[in-house]
């Protein structure tokens, strides 16, 4: 036999060798064998023909039982089938085991397959978790405002996993406690004085209601003292009322001012009436002369009369009317 057939007989036996080790894992069935999981060689080649790869059930399976648990191979065949992680349910069920809690296998894969992580929800559960509020902005009745930063100690609650509200309702419900709070309360130095009265009003509304965690604590770790708002808001309200009376006090200048100047117009425009009538009064004693309705003694008896009037005019003015005569 040549080399080159021999080294292609070689190389066909190594392929030949390498798809039948895949397709029939026999290391992993021996393993679980050894192990004390029952699993026949012909279930895992099944499996990859499903193409559920026979390590990941296996290795889980051999976990469990290791623990005292008893886990049905079909049902995390169908849950990695259905896109869920096998590692992290097996794994919460073995921690909710050792912590003596109630978690069965279906509600773990519910929670897997809601996009929740089963096994840190049960961690959360054993070991409670600290949630830091961002800081909550209020305002006291006597208009000073106060910064208050929360911290919310929670555990998962398992039963409403599946459904309930997450760490953002909770961050929101206790920010809105705490508002309600400070809001309620007569001056800003009574919160002060006594913080713990904020984290007792906001525990007793039940705020944890709907939520996939239960409050066990708020405690309040920081309180500042801000802007008066009370003050702003009268001063922005003065300067309010300032604009507004400034603006009607406008009006009724320009409202004088326009009816200033339509009274003047009126006066001149009867001035200068009079003084087309006073223009007529020459023309109409000519017209008189030529007719002969005016004669010389009337006309001069008018004149005088107009002189009378005007000397007993200006005796009537007062002196500091009267113009002093500069004698030169």
């Amino acid at each position: 036999m040549d080399p080159t057939s021999l080294f292609i007989i070689v190389a066909v036996c190594i392929v030949f060798l390498t798809l039948f080790l895949w397709l029939f894992p026999i290391g992993i069935w021996f393993q679980a064998l050894i192990s004390g999981v029952h699993t026949s060689l012909i279930q895992l080649v099944f499996m990859r023909f499903r193409k559920v790869p026979p390590t990941i059930i296996v290795k889980n399976m051999i976990s469990a039982a290791k623990a005292g648990l008893k886990l049905n191979q079909n049902e995390l065949e169908a849950h990695y089938l259905a896109g869920g992680r096998v590692n992290s349910v097996v794994n919460a069920l073995i921690s909710a085991d050792k912590a003596n809690m109630n978690l069965d296998f279906k509600t773990a894969t519910a929670i897997d397959l809601a996009g929740r992580d089963v096994l840190k929800a049960v961690q959360t559960s054993v070991n409670p978790k600290v949630i830091d509020t961002p800081p909550v902005t209020a305002v006291a009745k006597d208009g000073i405002q106060l910064i208050a930063k929360a911290r919310v100690t929670v555990r998962t609650n398992i039963k409403q996993l599946v459904g309930g509200a997450g760490e953002e309702t909770i961050l929101a419900r206790v920010g809105e406690g705490i508002v309600t709070s400070i809001g309620s309360a007569q001056n800003h130095k009574q919160v002060l004085e006594n913080p713990d009265s904020i984290s007792k009003l906001v525990l007793t509304k039940g705020l944890d209601s709907g939520t996939a965690f239960e409050i066990l604590s708020i405690d309040i770790a920081d309180i500042d003292v801000g802007k008066n708002i009370g003050a702003q808001l009268q001063m922005d309200q003065a300067n309010a009322d300032k604009n507004i009376a400034q603006a009607k006090a406008e009006e009724r200048r320009a409202m004088a001012v326009a009816s200033e100047q339509e009274m003047k117009a009126k006066a001149q425009e009867a001035r200068a009436k009079v003084i087309e009538a006073e223009a007529e009064v020459p023309r109409a004693m000519a017209e008189a002369f030529r007719n002969g309705n005016l004669g010389i003694m009337d006309y001069y008896r008018m004149k005088n009369m107009q002189a009378d009037t005007e000397m007993r005019e200006s005796i009537a003015k007062p002196a500091s009317a009267t113009k002093p005569t500069v004698t030169k």
